[in-house]
């Protein structure tokens, strides 16, 4: 796509992005029907900017470059401290094995982080949590006008600022 992944937040001299990780995020995205730079922009808000492989959430079993929770590595075959273990590069293929289900409505910097936070991709004024739901507490950070409803767009806003100008 010709875009400078360097724009994205925690690219620029990180030894987890090498090469051959972005070769692996290219040829994902372009099996997923996504476009490299919003995989690379969600995986550097869910890792920090560090892009690694044994980040994990605080406050939650999240872990590695999407986060994934305990439930979700068993179900693709492994296990958070398995994940943990990977290399970024070998993650990967976890990364596109989570993706895969979506495969063809990936083709927007929301779909590919909805996909990750609330489970399916979703876009603009989608509801994804309401205050009083579980899953609205550990996001409430997201809901950006605090009007207990975080919607898909205002989940990506902290995506997007992550992209640079290129965004």
């Amino acid at each position: 796509s010709g875009y400078d992944y360097n724009q994205i937040t925690g690219v620029r001299g990180n030894a987890n992005v090498t090469p051959e990780f972005l070769r692996g995020v290219e040829g994902m995205a372009q099996r997923l029907g996504a476009q490299p730079e919003h995989i690379m922009a969600a995986m550097s808000f869910e890792t920090g900017g560090s892009f690694s492989s044994d980040v994990r959430n605080p406050r939650s079993s999240a872990t590695g470059l999407i986060q994934f929770m305990d439930s979700t590595a068993r179900g693709l075959g492994t296990t958070t401290d398995q994940l943990a273990q990977m290399t970024p590069v070998q993650q990967l293929e976890y990364v596109e094995r989570y993706f895969e289900p979506y495969r063809g409505r990936l083709g927007d910097l929301e779909s590919v982080y909805t996909s990750i936070l609330a489970g399916s991709p979703h876009s603009g004024n989608d509801a994804l949590f309401t205050q009083g739901e579980r899953a609205y507490g550990p996001n409430r950070e997201l809901d950006v006008d605090r009007n207990g409803v975080i919607t898909a767009a205002e989940a990506t806003q902290h995506v997007r600022s992550r992209m640079g100008s290129g965004n």
